[in-house]
């Protein structure tokens, strides 16, 4: 106890002197602890009863009930009984109880007289004296005749929550003058910092210290003004933090962090919320702890089991129950997942403290699996309730029956529990009225509770108090209480349990599992589902329940609707992933906004809704001409000459530091609606500045890593594609600057083996190699030369005009193995990053180019294109002791000319190479390819000394073609003669895949009237099928401006790098990485799946009769409209035809626009449409666009207008969709006339015939004006004025911060989103300026249905802005707006003022403007700043009433700030 806890007691001492007393205080302050320790000092026996909202006068005084002969008797209330023996009697609840109910106890506190409704009467001591003396009769003669004393020691106290002043009626303003003058009232405030710590320190002896941090900041959330903050702070009570504080006692390498987001529930807290409670522990300097485990504890602590008696679920460990009976232990199939081993976890240890647990989630997330398989490890018995709307205090505690005409209380579950030791599970507690649940608290909270049939549960260490007594159940030591909730409000319609009594329970937040735990969770239900499906739909619905977060949808889908469609597909796996899918959301087929999200979401990820099988776009496979020999290959028997070979040590010199972040992929599937060669895509983050320069991938075991590397500046992306995440790392400190004529020119390689996910980076011009570890964002040059040598090649480098560039052969990085070296030099390092050394070898001759073909191999080829076949010899240290030269003569066969090969890593199989020439043969070879052939195989290289056969597939020459008609870059013949980047050999396939421009495709290819809008195309060479395909790559997002530095690095827009499963990856100018499928008998493998996840489909079949309709268009024309609606077919008379010519319709040819009768539609082919002359079809277009100017001119809306209009409606589109969310939301507010049921008087209720006869009370209803129940539709629409602010500085400072703007979008917003809510919602726009406080923008009765209207409103607040009188009529627009708006009949009212800061300026002083805002009591005003001067909106908010203000600089926190508004007044009493 503190100072102020024993100042408090001692005037709670005297009060209890003279008269009954009521304790006011926040919930969690300590009430019930300082009324317990007063009871304890005086020696009180307590009489816990709690008081909610259905409690009658006759409850709280007498009870009826049935004896064991059939008879009825009267039962004294626990109040009664307190008075009789001169107990503490303690009402914990005066809130919440009817004000008229305890008008009854009245004369019982200010008399100390009560009759009772049995006639029984009870008397103040002194009176019951003076009536005995003067009757002269005895205590026996006074019973008998039902007179009673009340004990002199008898007392009342109650507890209650303050009422909130200026709420309206209801359970916020409790307080009534008749309540006031029956008690003496004592405020206790919440404990400051020092008293806090002092308790925590008493309690918790060592805590108070590692607590200072949270302690300061709980204490800045209720120091705050911001409503928003002080709701977050009543979840961090004093009976809270002492949670806290044992937890950390217990556990003390827990994380602060994540105790206060455990404590407040932030997972569901709303945006807003979420954001304050981050920001003040950010301030607070309360961050969340980085995961410092080893692979072994994160093994350990995603597993649990059970061994010698010893529970272990992670790292936590208890002994394992032993129960007497194991009938009511759980026994369920549970398939263990991280997350949820996680969460028991978490529940395992509040458990071990003793701890009540309240599990709150999502419906479907696993809640009751999770608390199942709980206690069937702990091997702990369950009692299992489950609540609804009509569950009532009685039923919670007892069940009534008739047995033999006699009527039997059962006890139920909750009793059972209590009596047994068993953990009592309650579900649905969010469905039962917090009112009811709430008499959990004393049970909960001290172990006591009153049960309706008189008797009384009482904690272990008080049975001693009651041993006298008959009727009283002793709890169990083992008694638990788990409690599982829905998060309230929309879309589960369930009350605010966790607001009610969340600080009373340990909480947990239940969440869906992450995606992989998800993945591998479905795999056990699903054993034969593919992987990649189950991929598909955790993906698909993991974007699902985002955009629920972000109010995109109303309904987050949970893991209940995935598993549900797995064991589905499990059991019907022919059905096909489309049509389960179709099942689960064919509800939202009636709203086309979250039937059009959830369709692209699908197809996002890849599940084809809509498709047919037929929806295959392949590239035309075109012949490939017959290989033939064109040269011959010997190596120079007797001219062997050896190299000389000097070795070094490699040096890593790790740079200081470099800035990394990790960014999630918005990874694209491209065969959601059509199968194509292309897999997927998604776009880096990169500036528009960026260069792409190259692209490696990673070959893992399973997964593929793709690293992307740009330059200005340069910087490397590492990307993840089946975690959908990506890591960027800026180099720009790293590398020397691109200012001036330096531009680096990179090449990455990827290396393999142990050092498999890091990257070799080679800048050619500086010679600069590093060694980059993406995993630990590492970054180390790798130095071959000394400190001496390294700074003369740099000083050289920066002072030399000319230089030959520095080039690598990257053919062996996967062995960490690559070659170094310069155009025209002797000399070339051989890197082993294995051993760590680099081998100089001397050439006799300059090389120009140097290429691997094994990783003891190497051609060189010297400046007169002649070929050399090194060889080198290591000893058993991996060190190269010899290095043998041979030349390698080429002789030409035949007419063929002497070509510059590029040799291509890798080689073919057998198969394919029998296949490839023609030959069944086994031999070593080597992909080539050249300018005058798509490809080359050299077969017997590098192995075989004999003879080497070279085939080629020959190519045609390329035409010539002018500069104008090449791609946009205009890019000539690269610069770079070897240019791996834009090839690439796919040894598993036999295909060698070229990145070709446009202006290098043949023109037979490219079909005639085509935009020819690609970054280029795909040729894909399949050597083995004789078969040369073009996949034209879409074009890029964005084009660089660096036209000349893109020549440097490629002569197409993108780069392309292999993929372990034979795949490839291109990556073009704009940074969109795009992943192929080209081998045939995989693009077979895949169609055959994709056409599965189709399944049978049910929808009409469409017959295609490839046939000539042999009639010609003539010219675009209406043609005449059928009155009858009949369907047309063909011909070229009728508007609105399907299949026909020169008239609009649908499926047809040559008509001028698309017009949709509604009759099933016959399509012409496309060859037909393309055969329609250019003279046809620039008329149809031209009438096309008259058409469309003639719908403007019916809404008087011009083509700028519509542009103008766009301009604003793009930038808030997003916040629409959210807003329409939170409309669909909206529940019904105004009170109504309706029946409320388990009444004690009224009409007899119907359904309650049973309960009537077996004695319940509750069996009467009566007509009352009560709160409607959550999710109840609206009878009348809400009302909603905006006011918003068109004076003359919302135009001055537009363009400071744009807040005329802001405010514009802001008007686009709500009427968009509320077209079509017409039954939900009315609403008025109205301004306010210089000129008047009531400028009609929008009325209710004529809102704007298209966008000219609504352009027209923009176009008047801008312009009135421009021209109006300075001046501000602020004060009069709101107070005009509040008054004005309840003329009309309405289930809610809202006023919201949209406006700048600036009202200083014009005398209006912050007090004002709050009267005006709650002038009106029914009426929810509020006022949005979306512009200020410096912090003047701040200082008007800390001036206006609590939760009436907002500050909005940025329009997309609209949506978000009324929702706030909306949903303020739902959780509010009536």
């Amino acid at each position: 106890m503190t100072a102020y806890h024993d100042a408090f007691t001692a005037d709670l001492l005297q009060s209890h002197m003279v008269h009954d007393f009521a304790l006011l205080g926040t919930k969690g302050c300590g009430k019930s602890a300082v009324v317990n320790h007063l009871a304890k000092m005086l020696g009180y026996q307590v009489e816990p009863i709690m008081l909610y909202q259905d409690m009658t006068a006759r409850d709280l005084l007498q009870q009826r009930r049935t004896l064991a002969d059939g008879d009825t008797t009267w039962m004294p209330s626990p109040l009664v009984t307190a008075a009789l023996e001169g107990s503490l009697a303690i009402l914990d609840g005066l809130h919440r109880i009817n004000a008229g109910t305890l008008a009854i106890l009245q004369r019982l506190i200010h008399d100390r007289e009560l009759t009772l409704l049995d006639g029984t009467r009870l008397l103040r001591l002194d009176r019951y004296e003076s009536i005995k003396q003067e009757q002269g009769l005895t205590d026996t003669e006074l019973k008998e005749r039902g007179i009673y004393p009340i004990h002199p020691s008898f007392r009342i106290v109650g507890l209650a929550e303050p009422p909130v002043a200026g709420a309206g009626s209801g359970e916020k303003r409790w307080l009534t003058p008749e309540l006031l003058t029956m008690f003496l009232y004592h405020h206790m405030r919440p404990l400051n910092m020092q008293e806090e710590t002092s308790v925590l320190e008493t309690l918790v002896p060592g805590s108070a210290s590692q607590l200072q941090p949270l302690l300061k900041f709980v204490h800045s959330l209720r120091s705050s003004a911001d409503p928003t903050v002080l709701s977050l702070s009543s979840s961090l009570s004093t009976r809270q933090l002492l949670r806290v504080a044992r937890r950390l006692s217990r556990y003390p390498g827990e994380s602060l962090h994540d105790a206060v987001h455990k404590a407040c529930l932030a997972r569901f807290l709303p945006p807003m919320a979420k954001q304050a409670l981050d920001q003040h522990l950010e301030e607070a300097k309360i961050s969340k702890r980085e995961d410092t485990s080893t692979e072994q504890n994160i093994e350990r602590a995603i597993t649990c089991g059970v061994q010698g008696g010893k529970l272990r679920i992670g790292s936590t460990e208890t002994s394992v129950h032993e129960p007497e009976s194991a009938v009511m232990v759980p026994d369920i199939l549970f398939y263990e997942n991280a997350q949820h081993l996680t969460v028991m976890e978490d529940m395992l240890k509040d458990f071990m403290l003793g701890e009540h647990l309240l599990l709150v989630g999502n419906q479907g997330v696993g809640k009751n699996k999770v608390v199942d398989r709980f206690l069937q490890l702990l091997n702990r018995p369950r009692e299992y309730l489950q609540l609804h709307r009509d569950t009532t205090v009685q039923l919670l505690t007892l069940q009534p029956t008739v047995k033999e005409g006699l009527i039997v209380y059962e006890d139920s579950p909750l009793v059972r529990a209590v009596k047994l030791g068993h953990v009592l599970v309650v579900d649905e507690a969010d469905k039962a009225p917090t009112h009811v649940t709430c008499i959990l608290k004393s049970l909960v909270e001290s172990g006591e509770m009153i049960l309706a049939d008189g008797r009384r549960i009482v904690a272990p260490d008080d049975a001693d108090m009651f041993a006298t007594r008959d009727n009283v159940i002793v709890m169990h030591p083992d008694f638990r209480m788990i409690v599982l909730a829905n998060r309230p409000g929309f879309p589960f319609l369930g009350n605010d349990f966790f607001g009610a009594l969340g600080d009373i329970y340990s909480c947990h937040a239940v969440d869906n599992p992450d995606k992989s735990s998800e993945v591998e969770m479905l795999r056990k239900y699903g054993p034969d589902v593919p992987v990649d499906t189950m991929e598909k739909l955790v993906f698909a619905f993991s974007d699902l329940r985002s955009m629920a977060d972000e109010g995109l949808i109303s309904y987050p889908y949970s893991t209940r609707e995935v598993v549900n469609m797995v064991r589905h597909l499990q059991k019907f796996p022919d059905e096909g992933i489309v049509n389960v899918v179709r099942n689960v959301f064919d509800f939202d087929q009636y709203n086309q906004e979250v039937k059009e999200t959830i369709i692209n979401t699908m197809h996002k990820h890849g599940i084809p809704i809509g498709a047919r099988a037929d929806d295959v776009t392949l590239a035309t496979e075109l012949s490939l001409p017959a290989p033939v020999m064109t040269s011959l290959w010997n190596l120079s028997s007797g001219a062997d000459r050896l190299c000389p070979v000097e070795f070094r040590e490699l040096t890593l010199k790790e740079h200081s530091w470099v800035e990394s972040k990790a960014y999630k992929l918005d990874k694209v599937d491209a065969r959601s609606s059509r199968f194509t060669e292309q897999q997927s895509y998604w776009n880096i983050s990169m500036h528009e500045s960026n260069i792409v320069a190259d692209v490696a991938v990673t070959i893992g075991e399973e997964k593929d890593t793709v690293h992307v590397v740009t330059c200005n500046p340069v910087s490397l992306h590492t990307i993840y594609p089946e975690k959908q995440n990506a890591m960027y790392m800026d180099l720009f400190d790293v590398f020397p600057t691109t200012l001036g004529a330096y531009r680096p020119k990179l090449k990455i390689l990827p290396l393999g083996q142990q050092l498999s996910g890091c990257v070799v980076l080679h800048e050619e011009r500086a010679n600069l190699t590093w060694f980059i570890n993406p995993e630990t964002t590492t970054v180390s040059r790798i130095q071959m030369t000394t400190f001496m040598e390294s700074l003369t090649d740099h000083v050289a480098w920066r002072f030399q005009d000319e230089k030959q560039p520095y080039k690598i052969a990257p053919e062996c990085s996967y062995e960490n193995i690559f070659i170094l070296y310069q155009y025209g030099s002797e000399h070339l390092n051989v890197v082993d990053l294995n051993v760590g050394l680099s081998f100089t070898v001397t050439l006799p001759f300059g090389a120009s180019r140097i290429q691997m073909a094994a990783q003891d191999k190497w051609m060189a080829t010297d400046a007169d294109e002649r070929k050399h076949l090194l060889t080198s010899t290591r000893d058993k240290s991996g060190v190269i002791t010899a290095c043998k030269i041979q030349a390698l003569n080429t002789k030409p066969v035949g007419d063929a000319q002497q070509a510059v090969d590029v040799l291509l890593p890798g080689e073919l199989e057998s198969s394919l190479l029998s296949k490839a020439i023609g030959q069944r043969i086994t031999s070593p070879n080597r992909a080539l390819t050249s300018a005058d052939s798509y490809a080359s195989v050299a077969v017997g290289f590098p192995d075989l000394t004999s003879e080497i056969e070279v085939f080629s597939f020959p190519r045609e020459p390329l035409q010539e073609v002018s500069p104008q008609s090449k791609d946009s870059l205009d890019i000539e013949q690269p610069t770079s003669r070897h240019q791996l980047s834009t090839v690439a050999f796919l040894p598993s396939s036999g295909q060698v895949v070229k990145a070709l421009p446009t202006w290098k495709v043949p023109p037979n290819v490219i079909p005639k009237g085509s935009k020819q809008d690609h970054s280029g195309y795909l040729e894909v060479i399949d050597l083995a099928q004789h078969k040369l395909r073009y996949i034209p790559i879409p074009a890029p997002a964005s084009r660089s401006p660096y036209k000349s530095w893109l020549q440097e690095i490629s002569d197409s827009n993108v780069v392309i790098s292999p993929k372990r499963d034979g795949g490839l990856v291109t990556v073009d100018t704009g940074g969109c990485v795009r992943l192929w499928e080209t081998g045939v008998s995989d693009l077979e493998r895949s169609l055959v799946e994709w056409r599965r996840m189709l399944g049978s489909d049910d929808k009409p079949l469409q017959v295609t009769i490839e046939r000539e309709s042999g009639n010609p268009v003539s010219g675009p024309k209406h043609g005449k409209v059928d009155s009858t609606g009949a369907p047309h077919v063909g011909g070229n008379t009728w508007a609105g035809g399907t299949g026909g010519r020169d008239t609009p319709g649908l499926g047809g040819k040559g008509g001028p626009y698309r017009l949709d009768a509604g009759h099933p539609v016959y399509q012409v082919s496309d060859a037909e449409k393309d055969a329609v002359p250019e003279e046809v079809k620039k008329a149809a277009r031209e009438m096309g666009q008259k058409a469309f100017k003639e719908r403007l001119r019916e809404i008087e809306m011009s083509e700028y207008d519509a542009e103008m209009y766009e301009k604003f409606a793009s930038n808030v589109r997003h916040q629409v969709k959210s807003l329409r969310v939170i409309l669909d939301s909206l529940q019904a507010k105004e009170k109504e006339r309706q029946w409320k049921r388990n009444e004690t008087t009224g009409d007899l209720d119907d359904q309650k015939l049973i309960e009537g006869l077996v004695g319940e009370k509750g069996i009467y209803k009566r007509r009352v004006e009560q709160k409607p129940e959550p999710g109840s539709p609206q009878e009348k629409p809400k009302r909603l004025k905006l006011v918003v602010d068109v004076s003359g500085s919302m135009y001055r400072f537009n363009g400071l911060d744009g807040r005329l703007e802001r405010s514009m979008e802001a008007a686009v917003m709500v009427m968009e989103a509320f077209e079509k809510y017409e039954q939900k919602f009315k609403y008025d726009i109205t301004g306010h300026s210089g000129d008047g406080y009531d400028l009609a923008l929008v009325e209710s009765s004529r809102p704007p249905t298209n966008n000219k209207e609504r352009l027209n409103v923009l176009k008047t607040m801008h312009a009135h802005s421009q021209f109006c009188y300075s001046g501000d009529h602020t004060l009069e627009a709101i107070r005009h707006a509040v008054k004005s708006i309840t003329k009309d009949d309405a289930d809610e009212y809202f006023v919201v003022l949209l406006s700048d800061a600036n009202l200083d300026r014009y005398g209006i002083r912050p007090e004002k403007l709050a009267k005006a805002l709650t002038a009106e009591e029914k009426v929810n005003a509020f006022a949005i700043f979306i512009g200020t001067l410096g912090n003047q909106a701040e200082r008007l908010k800390k001036n206006l009433p609590a939760g009436r203000s907002f500050i909005c600089l940025d329009t997309k926190e609209i949506p978000q700030v009324l929702q706030t508004i909306f949903t303020s007044t739902l959780l509010a009493s009536p």
